[in-house]
């Protein structure tokens, strides 16, 4: 699968997209209005943090207890339920007198669905693209995403601003309803990919095995540690530049988007696999220099050349599939998911509490550097095990 015509030419791909496309949009949407009205009613910038990105926090508990279903569901069953719970979740939280308690069981309920749904999710979008085409597949879907988010938070802020935090929630769960009806309807019944009950003790086996073959663990840290360390750097922008985060995100935006074109299209399959690790050096290199508090312009440059390293991610993610049985393709990126979203929200917190002590700049200089340190380390280990398993000359 060589172009963006033959992918959309890809029966199921496109109401795949659509679906995905719907929920990204509504999980913007809502997540701004829960963290406006949270912060509205407690006053607490913690607390509104966490009603945001709780979900990702909790994403781990998922990783660790529930991802057997990914592979052990019907994929349309699933991705259907998932997002009616996810409806029904959200417009739950529009119920006005809701104690801020509820909110977050709430939250942190549809985070544990999360981390099972996007195993579901790669794993069938693994079975419709077939290996060959995942990573052009999952590159259009990334800088679907990003586009999406930005619409998201554009709309959801609008609705906020002129209606109210709970009009834009129920926006967003009528969105989720909508993504139900996309899989429903256009997507075909397939059976489970592995057999047996979903059950804690299975997810374990998995994980395990998984976590047991040195090239797959390299690859998991790779996708996980060095991204999130840079996320933490993104999420100190609005302290940074308080009048200018935007800019600062919309061209981390772009940077993102030209990776993946980078990646997805543009790199000849055999170059791919060479462009891991220095992609996720360029990630974090351009932040080192933000010690030295450079001005905005300068600032909005350095990020959009460093997030072209997020392209690293597609490189990893296609190593990941290929180092996979297939009846474990959609608990392998389940993991991953899950993994990366919970490094991300360690890494903002992480960030945040650097920067309360030095400042923000010192913070993401120090970040950087040390998602540098770890790309190093895992680019070592890696020739290090090469050169142990060359054949030697002569035997």
């Amino acid at each position: 699968m060589r172009n963006y015509r033959e992918l959309f030419r890809t029966p199921e791909f496109t109401p795949f997209f659509l679906a995905a496309s719907a929920q990204t949009v509504a999980q913007t949407m809502g997540g701004l209005a829960l963290g406006t009205l949270v912060y509205r009613a407690t006053e607490s910038p913690l607390l509104s943090a966490v009603s945001m990105f709780g979900e990702s926090l909790v994403q781990v508990l998922g990783a660790m207890f529930l991802l057997s279903a990914a592979d052990r569901l019907p994929p349309r069953a699933a991705l259907t339920a998932l997002p009616l719970l996810f409806a029904a979740g959200t417009a739950a939280m529009a119920l006005p007198g809701l104690p801020i308690w509820s909110l977050f069981a709430i939250v942190l309920a549809m985070g544990l669905a999360k981390s099972v749904g996007g195993g579901v999710r790669w794993g069938l979008l693994n079975e419709i693209l077939s290996k060959d085409g995942y990573l052009l597949g999952r590159s259009v879907l990334n800088m679907m995403s990003g586009l999406m988010q930005i619409a998201g938070y554009a709309t959801g802020g609008a609705l906020v601003a002129l209606l109210s935090p709970r009009i834009s929630l129920l926006v967003a769960a009528a969105l989720y309803a909508l993504a139900a009806a996309v899989v429903r309807l256009g997507l075909t019944g397939r059976p489970p990919r592995a057999t047996g009950r979903p059950s804690v003790s299975a997810t374990w086996r998995a994980n395990a095995l998984l976590w047991s073959s040195a090239p797959r663990r390299r690859v998991y840290l790779a996708l996980w540690i060095p991204n999130g360390l840079v996320v933490g750097c993104e999420s100190l922008y609005v302290s940074y530049a308080p009048d200018s985060a935007g800019t600062l995100f919309a061209f981390a935006a772009l940077g993102m988007l030209a990776g993946d074109v980078l990646v997805g299209r543009l790199v000849p399959p055999r170059l791919r696999p060479r462009l891991g690790f220095p992609l996720l050096l360029l990630l974090a290199v351009p932040y080192v220099p933000f010690l030295l508090h450079p001005p905005v312009p300068l600032a909005a440059a350095a990020v959009t050349l460093a997030s072209v390293g997020f392209g690293a991610s597609l490189v990893q993610q296609e190593r990941l599939v290929a180092l996979t049985p297939d009846a474990l393709t959609g608990h392998a990126l389940g993991l991953h998911s899950a993994g990366m979203l919970t490094m991300q929200g360690v890494a903002a917190a992480l960030a945040g509490s650097v920067a309360q002590l030095t400042s923000p700049a010192g913070a993401m200089t120090a970040m950087a550097t040390l998602s540098a340190m770890v790309t190093l380390a895992l680019m070592t280990a890696g020739r290090r095990e090469q050169r142990a398993m060359a054949p030697v000359p002569g035997r």
